[in-house]
């Protein structure tokens, strides 16, 4: 399904939202051992600076264009038209299609406190999609024994997808370690998480589609947050520029 539409150092897959999901679908039911990822601007930069975790992020089946800002760069660069894949609306389109093909769904990441009001909405609203675990380690480093242990339980859970939420870089690199000792599709979608359990507002709709959903969260975060957009961005654009101009 990839094709080499490189932005900096990421292959990203041309790829239809519906077409993403029907693949996802028959991979889950067949307990393929993959992932996918949705990247976006920040991403794109950490993997810049990185060629470990590019590699990692290689390693995916599916690399999809989460952030706006990748859709206008694969049209500056290739003039290549991609709808924007967001992790925050993949998640729930995903969740309906496990509900209808009752397939079952493991939740890795995130706080107790989010799970729980995950687990609820989703009981409520999709009761054929089945939640046969989830997770919510530590934020210190997993010991050797409870990372296989955690690994155990998903296996033996019988889990079709893996929803994972751990932050980027750090759910990426977690899926790209682990995927080949798990027998299902793992989708490290982060933010998705908080959003779905409505303990977080999501950017108006008008705000996505110019692209400043980064804003939105800068705003909702300024502390966590301004460190990052202010030099990812600027990297981000910097980069695009110079793979344009032949520079890179």
């Amino acid at each position: 399904m990839k094709v080499p539409y490189k932005i900096l150092n990421l292959s990203i897959t041309k790829i239809s939202c519906s077409q993403a999901l029907d693949l996802i679908v028959k991979q889950s039911i067949k307990y393929v051992s993959s992932f996918v990822c949705f990247a976006n601007a920040h991403m794109v930069v950490e993997a810049w600076l990185d060629k470990s975790f590019a590699e990692q992020v290689n390693r995916a089946d599916l690399v999809f264009a989460d952030g706006k800002p990748l859709t206008w760069a694969l049209r500056f660069l290739y003039n290549v038209h991609q709808e924007r894949i967001a992790g925050m609306d993949f998640m729930p389109s995903l969740l309906e299609k496990c509900n209808q093909y009752s397939l079952s769904v493991f939740f890795y990441g995130s706080s107790p406190e989010v799970l729980e009001k995950i687990k609820t909405r989703v009981e409520k609203e999709l009761p054929q999609c089945r939640i046969v675990g989830m997770i919510s380690p530590p934020f210190r480093a997993l010991t050797d024994e409870e990372q296989e242990n955690h690994i155990q339980q998903i296996n033996q859970s019988g889990a079709n997808i893996v929803f994972v939420a751990l932050g980027c870089p750090k759910q990426e690199k977690w899926c790209a370690e682990n995927y080949a000792k798990i027998k299902a599709v793992l989708l490290p979608v982060g933010g998705a998480f908080p959003v779905y359990a409505r303990m977080q507002a999501r950017a108006p709709k008008w705000m996505q589609h110019y692209g400043l959903e980064w804003l939105y969260r800068l705003y909702q975060e300024p502390h966590r947050l301004w460190k990052r957009y202010l030099i990812t961005n600027t990297l981000f654009i910097l980069g695009v520029v110079l793979q344009k101009l032949k520079f890179l």
